[in-house]
């Protein structure tokens, strides 16, 4: 707690209170309001985009500087040296695995790739053309009425194995969810695969041929995980916590998670961004809506340039931007129609004036969407891959909300309807 306090006083009476101010490690400190209330009042923040609704260790964001720590490690040094795994590893325990910690962690992943044979079953009860996130969200919603052996969420063990089984049965229903799509046969799990080559195994291979996994593919899906693994109090996490306060079971905070993911103004921006590329149709086009982009009056936008968050740059684009020129060159693509539309667009981001004035950079869902255009993964499957990533970073959020003392989320409200009245006649 730092020295500082603020003074809330309320004019016309003798109300006046002091609020300690809470000292963080890195960003901004944070008024304690609890006692607001002693005032009369609520206070009033839509979106809680000033309101810290938790204290957490896990995940630091400082939009303004581009800076993205996990544990107080730089994403980009992440991305270089460590892989999804390793990270997931961190993000739950708050260290990075030493000594055997790292094999026997990648051991107990892969214990619990396989799902049970009935979840085969509640797949193909969805239509054949189910949106793969709807299929998602219904199964890991299912899943608590499997393991009801390790459902006590207060003891810290069950949680672990839940993590653990979330972690690693994601990859295994997201591929089901897109082979159920496509109309092909499953794939089951081969553990001798590490995770990303085993998620491109259950997602393109067939029983009728081995499957061929291309290392620079592998290792840039493996980023994909990675860079998506966690961002802090968004949307999807916030929504999970919440979920979570209520003591409700992991997969059904999850499947909530997912559900809110699923949004388009949170986790649908890169299948956007493939959304906008079709748009333009073609580079002959791109001065046009070049032009539209920068009318004020114009609804059009450029998709996957910019960040709610990063006022400078994505820190984790940088990162991802190697990936995609690594994989385009590897699978020799580079004169795909959609993708040249891509590359053009990147270079007026850095070069034209206006996007840099306006630090209008590319950012993260931009170069993700090329990547999976490019890997051949369909844009339905594109929010499925993400949610894949950030369970991790879900499961670490409610882990850490219920190894401290918590309450139930209540927000409150700014009610603005009729008063009291009685029913007519």
């Amino acid at each position: 707690m730092s020295d500082k306090k603020v003074n809330l006083s309320v004019e016309g009476t003798d109300i006046n209170l002091e609020l300690p101010i809470l000292k963080s490690t890195l960003g901004e400190d944070v008024i304690d309001i609890s006692q607001v209330p002693k005032t009369g009042c609520w206070t009033y923040d839509p979106g809680f985009g000033s309101t810290a609704a938790c204290e957490s260790k896990i995940t630091y964001i400082d939009g303004e500087k581009g800076i993205l720590l996990h544990r107080g490690y730089p994403i980009e040094q992440l991305a270089e040296k460590s892989n999804y795994l390793e990270t997931c590893y961190l993000l739950l325990h708050g260290e990075l695995p030493v000594g055997t910690e790292k094999e026997n962690f990648q051991k107990i992943i892969n214990q619990h790739t396989m799902v049970n044979r009935s979840i085969e079953q509640f797949m193909s009860g969805f239509r054949y053309d189910a949106h793969p996130m709807a299929m998602l969200c219904g199964v890991v919603g299912a899943m608590s009425s499997f393991y009801h052996d390790s459902m006590d969420i207060n003891d810290p063990e069950h949680r672990l194995i839940t993590a653990h089984r979330l972690i690693a049965k994601m990859p295994t229903l997201a591929a089901m969810c897109h082979k159920h799509f496509i109309g092909q046969p499953y794939m089951y799990p081969d553990n001798s695969l590490s995770y990303s080559e085993n998620f491109l195994h259950m997602m393109f291979g067939t029983p009728c041929e081995p499957s061929n996994i291309n290392p620079v593919v592998a290792k840039a899906m493996d980023l994909l995980f990675l860079l998506h693994a966690d961002h802090e109090q968004n949307a999807s996490t916030s929504t999970v916590r919440l979920a979570g306060s209520s003591g409700a079971n992991p997969f059904s905070c999850i499947a909530a998670g997912i559900a809110a993911l699923w949004g388009p103004a949170h986790g649908g921006a890169n299948q956007a961004v493939l959304e906008m590329l079709e748009q333009i149709g073609d580079e002959k086009h791109i001065d046009g809506f070049i032009k539209r982009a920068k009318d004020k009056d114009d609804p059009f936008r450029l998709m996957g340039f910019g960040h709610r968050v990063y006022k400078n740059f994505d820190p984790r684009a940088k990162v991802m931007k190697e990936a995609c020129d690594a994989v385009l060159a590897e699978l020799g693509i580079e004169n795909d129609p959609l993708l040249k539309i891509a590359k053009r667009l990147e270079q007026i981001a850095l070069e034209d004036e206006y996007f840099v004035a306006k630090k209008l950079y590319p950012n993260v869902d931009f170069y993700s969407g090329i990547i999976m255009k490019a890997i051949g993964i369909p844009t339905e499957m594109f929010t499925v891959i993400f949610a894949t990533g950030r369970t991790v970073g879900w499961i670490s959020h409610w882990n850490e909300m219920l190894s401290n003392p918590y309450r139930i989320g209540r927000p409150r409200q700014l009610y603005t309807g009729s008063p009291k009245r009685d029913y007519p006649g």
